[in-house]
Protein backbone atom coordinates (compact mmCIF):
# COMPACT_ATOMS: atom_id res chain seq x y z
CA UNK A 1 0.00 0.00 0.00
CA UNK A 2 1.36 3.42 -0.94
CA UNK A 3 1.96 5.51 2.14
CA UNK A 4 0.19 8.51 0.53
CA UNK A 5 -3.07 6.52 0.43
CA UNK A 6 -3.28 6.87 4.23
CA UNK A 7 -4.52 10.45 3.81
CA UNK A 8 -7.56 9.15 1.88
CA UNK A 9 -8.57 6.26 4.14
CA UNK A 10 -11.21 6.30 6.85
CA UNK A 11 -12.02 4.03 9.76
CA UNK A 12 -14.35 1.25 8.55
CA UNK A 13 -16.41 1.30 11.75
CA UNK A 14 -19.91 2.77 11.81
CA UNK A 15 -19.24 6.24 13.22
CA UNK A 16 -18.61 9.71 11.91
CA UNK A 17 -15.74 9.75 9.41
CA UNK A 18 -12.40 9.54 11.19
CA UNK A 19 -8.84 9.44 9.91
CA UNK A 20 -6.52 6.51 10.49
CA UNK A 21 -3.10 6.50 12.10
CA UNK A 22 -0.49 4.43 10.26
CA UNK A 23 2.48 2.80 11.95
CA UNK A 24 4.66 1.26 9.21
CA UNK A 25 6.70 -1.81 10.19
CA UNK A 26 8.37 -2.40 6.82
CA UNK A 27 8.64 -0.16 3.76
CA UNK A 28 9.82 -0.71 0.19
CA UNK A 29 10.31 2.77 -1.22
CA UNK A 30 6.96 4.56 -0.67
CA UNK A 31 5.03 1.29 -0.21
CA UNK A 32 4.09 0.01 3.24
CA UNK A 33 4.58 -3.75 3.06
CA UNK A 34 3.82 -4.39 6.73
CA UNK A 35 2.22 -2.13 9.28
CA UNK A 36 -0.64 -1.24 11.57
CA UNK A 37 -3.65 1.06 11.19
CA UNK A 38 -5.58 2.42 14.14
CA UNK A 39 -8.53 4.75 14.65
CA UNK A 40 -8.12 7.32 17.42
CA UNK A 41 -11.92 7.80 17.59
CA UNK A 42 -13.03 4.22 18.36
CA UNK A 43 -9.86 2.17 18.92
CA UNK A 44 -10.33 -0.07 15.85
CA UNK A 45 -7.03 -1.45 14.52
CA UNK A 46 -5.61 -3.90 12.05
CA UNK A 47 -2.18 -5.17 11.02
CA UNK A 48 -0.81 -6.66 7.79
CA UNK A 49 2.44 -8.23 6.61
CA UNK A 50 1.84 -8.92 2.89
CA UNK A 51 1.41 -5.41 1.42
CA UNK A 52 -2.42 -5.66 1.55
CA UNK A 53 -4.20 -4.06 4.52
CA UNK A 54 -7.19 -6.15 5.63
CA UNK A 55 -9.90 -4.00 7.21
CA UNK A 56 -11.82 -7.22 8.04
CA UNK A 57 -15.01 -8.78 6.70
CA UNK A 58 -14.02 -8.14 3.07
CA UNK A 59 -14.03 -10.50 0.13
CA UNK A 60 -11.95 -10.99 -3.01
CA UNK A 61 -13.95 -10.66 -6.21
CA UNK A 62 -14.24 -13.59 -8.59
CA UNK A 63 -16.13 -11.65 -11.28
CA UNK A 64 -14.85 -9.83 -14.35
CA UNK A 65 -15.91 -6.27 -15.16
CA UNK A 66 -18.23 -5.89 -18.18
CA UNK A 67 -15.90 -3.30 -19.78
CA UNK A 68 -12.17 -2.85 -20.28
CA UNK A 69 -9.71 -0.28 -18.93
CA UNK A 70 -9.92 1.93 -22.05
CA UNK A 71 -13.70 2.17 -21.62
CA UNK A 72 -13.28 3.04 -17.93
CA UNK A 73 -10.83 5.84 -18.81
CA UNK A 74 -13.23 7.23 -21.42
CA UNK A 75 -16.21 7.07 -19.06
CA UNK A 76 -14.28 8.65 -16.17
CA UNK A 77 -12.89 11.43 -18.36
CA UNK A 78 -9.57 11.36 -16.48
CA UNK A 79 -6.81 13.32 -18.21
CA UNK A 80 -3.33 14.01 -16.85
CA UNK A 81 -1.37 12.78 -13.84
CA UNK A 82 -2.09 13.09 -10.14
CA UNK A 83 -4.65 11.91 -7.65
CA UNK A 84 -6.29 8.57 -6.95
CA UNK A 85 -8.92 6.32 -8.50
CA UNK A 86 -10.83 3.80 -6.37
CA UNK A 87 -11.78 0.54 -8.10
CA UNK A 88 -14.13 -1.68 -6.10
CA UNK A 89 -14.99 -5.35 -6.46
CA UNK A 90 -14.67 -6.76 -9.98
CA UNK A 91 -13.57 -3.32 -11.27
CA UNK A 92 -10.35 -3.78 -9.28
CA UNK A 93 -9.20 -6.21 -11.99
CA UNK A 94 -8.71 -3.14 -14.22
CA UNK A 95 -6.10 -1.57 -11.91
CA UNK A 96 -2.92 -2.75 -13.70
CA UNK A 97 -4.25 -1.75 -17.15
CA UNK A 98 -5.57 1.58 -15.87
CA UNK A 99 -2.19 2.31 -14.30
CA UNK A 100 -0.56 1.75 -17.71
CA UNK A 101 -3.11 3.99 -19.46
CA UNK A 102 -2.93 6.74 -16.81
CA UNK A 103 0.71 7.32 -15.85
CA UNK A 104 1.00 9.31 -12.65
CA UNK A 105 -2.51 8.43 -11.41
CA UNK A 106 -2.58 6.09 -8.40
CA UNK A 107 -5.13 3.28 -8.03
CA UNK A 108 -6.61 1.63 -4.96
CA UNK A 109 -8.24 -1.74 -5.72
CA UNK A 110 -10.73 -2.63 -2.99
CA UNK A 111 -11.75 -6.30 -2.74
CA UNK A 112 -10.33 -7.01 -6.19
CA UNK A 113 -9.50 -10.48 -7.45
CA UNK A 114 -6.48 -12.22 -5.94
CA UNK A 115 -4.63 -11.71 -9.23
CA UNK A 116 -4.36 -7.96 -8.50
CA UNK A 117 -1.27 -7.35 -6.42
CA UNK A 118 0.32 -4.18 -5.05
CA UNK A 119 2.58 -2.44 -7.60
CA UNK A 120 4.08 0.99 -8.27
CA UNK A 121 0.74 2.74 -8.96
CA UNK A 122 -1.58 0.11 -7.46
CA UNK A 123 -2.54 -0.36 -3.81
CA UNK A 124 -4.83 -3.19 -2.72
CA UNK A 125 -7.16 -3.21 0.31
CA UNK A 126 -9.63 -5.82 1.55
CA UNK A 127 -12.57 -4.40 3.50
CA UNK A 128 -16.16 -5.14 4.47
CA UNK A 129 -17.01 -1.42 4.65
CA UNK A 130 -16.19 1.42 2.26
CA UNK A 131 -12.69 2.51 3.40
CA UNK A 132 -12.29 5.83 1.50
CA UNK A 133 -12.95 9.29 2.91
CA UNK A 134 -15.51 11.64 1.42
CA UNK A 135 -14.31 13.86 -1.44
CA UNK A 136 -10.95 12.12 -1.73
CA UNK A 137 -10.86 10.41 -5.16
CA UNK A 138 -10.48 11.67 -8.71
CA UNK A 139 -12.89 8.95 -9.76
CA UNK A 140 -14.51 5.70 -8.65
CA UNK A 141 -15.31 2.56 -10.65
CA UNK A 142 -17.72 0.10 -8.99
CA UNK A 143 -17.97 -3.49 -10.11
CA UNK A 144 -21.36 -5.21 -10.11
CA UNK A 145 -20.39 -7.03 -6.91
CA UNK A 146 -19.78 -3.73 -5.05
CA UNK A 147 -23.13 -2.00 -5.66
CA UNK A 148 -23.89 -2.02 -1.92
CA UNK A 149 -21.23 0.67 -1.57
CA UNK A 150 -22.68 2.92 -4.27
CA UNK A 151 -23.72 5.86 -2.09
CA UNK A 152 -20.55 5.86 0.03
CA UNK A 153 -18.40 5.48 -3.08
CA UNK A 154 -20.13 8.38 -4.83
CA UNK A 155 -19.44 10.48 -1.75
CA UNK A 156 -15.72 9.77 -2.16
CA UNK A 157 -15.55 11.46 -5.58
CA UNK A 158 -14.30 15.03 -5.71
CA UNK A 159 -16.92 17.57 -6.87
CA UNK A 160 -17.09 17.92 -10.66
CA UNK A 161 -15.54 14.49 -11.27
CA UNK A 162 -17.09 11.15 -12.21
CA UNK A 163 -17.98 7.68 -11.01
CA UNK A 164 -18.76 4.67 -13.21
CA UNK A 165 -20.62 1.55 -12.19
CA UNK A 166 -22.45 -1.61 -13.14
CA UNK A 167 -26.07 -2.36 -12.35
CA UNK A 168 -28.93 0.03 -11.74
CA UNK A 169 -27.92 3.70 -11.98
CA UNK A 170 -28.10 5.83 -8.85
CA UNK A 171 -31.07 8.16 -8.57
CA UNK A 172 -30.48 11.81 -9.43
CA UNK A 173 -29.96 13.84 -6.25
CA UNK A 174 -28.76 17.38 -5.63
CA UNK A 175 -25.20 16.03 -5.30
CA UNK A 176 -25.21 13.54 -8.20
CA UNK A 177 -25.91 14.17 -11.88
CA UNK A 178 -26.60 11.09 -14.02
CA UNK A 179 -24.68 11.60 -17.27
CA UNK A 180 -25.73 8.37 -18.92
CA UNK A 181 -26.89 4.80 -18.50
CA UNK A 182 -26.84 1.99 -21.05
CA UNK A 183 -26.80 -1.81 -20.96
CA UNK A 184 -26.21 -2.02 -17.21
CA UNK A 185 -23.45 0.64 -17.08
CA UNK A 186 -23.85 4.15 -15.70
CA UNK A 187 -21.79 7.34 -15.37
CA UNK A 188 -22.45 10.12 -12.88
CA UNK A 189 -20.79 13.43 -12.04
CA UNK A 190 -20.51 14.70 -8.48
CA UNK A 191 -21.76 18.24 -7.98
Amino acid sequence: MHIELTDHLRCPQDHEEAFLVLLPDRMEGRRVVAGHFGCPACGWNTAWTDGIPDFKEGWRSSESPPYDAAAAVALLGVVGPGGWLALAGSAGALAPELAALLPGVSMVAINSSVEVVPADQVSVIVSGAWPIKARAMRGVVLGGDATGWRDAALGSVLPGLRAVGSGAPPPATPGVELLGSEAGLWVVRRR
